[in-house]
């Protein structure tokens, strides 16, 4: 993942937050980040439908996104900027961006580069395992692979970069 601290002016990309009416049914982008500056950013792949994963948003991984048609996320473990791909070069080409109904979420449809995943573990998809919902409640709930394979080697992609999953 390649850091970036720089900010992005986003006075005259996002409009200001006046009307229910104006957020549920007009026309300029008015989006609302929670207390810590991010919302939710649910990504998935445009031809499928996949989802690929969830990420989050500040206002300048959303303005970046807009301006250069390649995703851009906040890392909450990092604390910083990124354009996804930037490292492993499996870049996101935003096919299709929406904003939900009072504009604090955000869906992406992607195109994947290189060789389709969007996961740092080395699979496809970020959502790799599922929970046993039909297993025995004793002790905690089960997982299944639901991905056969990776597709790709992480410790050849990202080397001896710092993993940015947190316990």
């Amino acid at each position: 993942m390649e850091p970036d601290r720089r900010n992005t002016d986003t006075s005259s990309l996002f409009a200001a937050r006046e009307t229910v009416e104006q957020v549920e049914e007009g026309l300029a982008l008015a989006p609302k980040f929670d207390a810590d500056g991010l919302m939710p950013c649910v990504t998935t792949d445009a031809d499928s439908g996949e989802v690929l994963m969830l990420g989050y948003m500040n206002g300048d991984a959303l303005a970046r996104t807009i301006s250069t048609g390649e995703a851009h996320y906040w890392s909450r473990s990092r604390r910083c900027l990124w354009r996804k791909g930037a490292t492993s070069g499996l870049v996101q080409q935003v096919v299709d961006l929406r904003i939900d109904d009072d504009q604090d979420a955000v869906w992406l449809r992607v195109s994947v580069g290189g060789g389709g995943a969007s996961c740092h573990v080395g699979y496809r998809s970020c959502f790799y395992r599922s929970v046993a919902l039909d297993a025995p409640h004793e002790g905690p709930a089960q997982l299944v692979f639901m991905e056969a394979e990776k597709s790709f080697d992480p410790q050849a992609v990202y080397g001896d970069a710092p993993n940015p999953t947190q316990l």
